[in-house]
């Protein structure tokens, strides 16, 4: 009879431990759940360049923190353009804010006529011209 019954204590003790764990998990899956949703909206603003010379497509809409701007078909922004270099400048979100930095380039970076030497940040109508390039920033 004893054995009987340390037998059913035993199986029942095994039991809650295994809802005890169970509750832990879907407790920690719930957890992990909110925190992505949380980090969703939390996302990175979007950034959209309109080119303002002719024969251009009319936006390049972005969703990632650090577009390349050049010549290169590797870059995110690329233009057939002999003004530009293969690397001539790269948007960077940081901050959250929206920063534009020459690389080196050989016809400059211009954010509204001024020459970009160190990072700048952007602001929503801002125009930049990388070479003969001009491209009207939409925040």
């Amino acid at each position: 009879m004893i054995g009987v019954t340390l037998l059913a204590l035993r199986l029942i003790l095994a039991l809650l431990l295994y809802i005890f764990l169970g509750w832990a998990l879907l407790t920690i899956w719930k957890d992990i759940h909110l925190q992505s949703e949380r980090l969703g909206l939390a996302r990175l603003p979007s950034l959209t360049l309109q080119p303002l010379q002719a024969g251009e497509p009319n936006l390049y809409h972005f969703n990632i923190p650090e577009i390349t701007v050049g010549r290169d078909p590797v870059c995110d922004c690329a233009f057939d353009d002999q003004t530009l270099s293969a690397r001539h400048a790269r948007l960077i979100y940081r901050q959250e804010q929206w920063w534009v930095e020459d690389l080196g380039s050989t016809n400059g970076t211009f954010l509204n006529d001024q020459q970009v030497s160190i990072p700048t940040v952007l602001t929503n109508g801002d125009e930049i011209r990388f070479g003969i390039v001009t491209l009207k920033v939409l925040l």
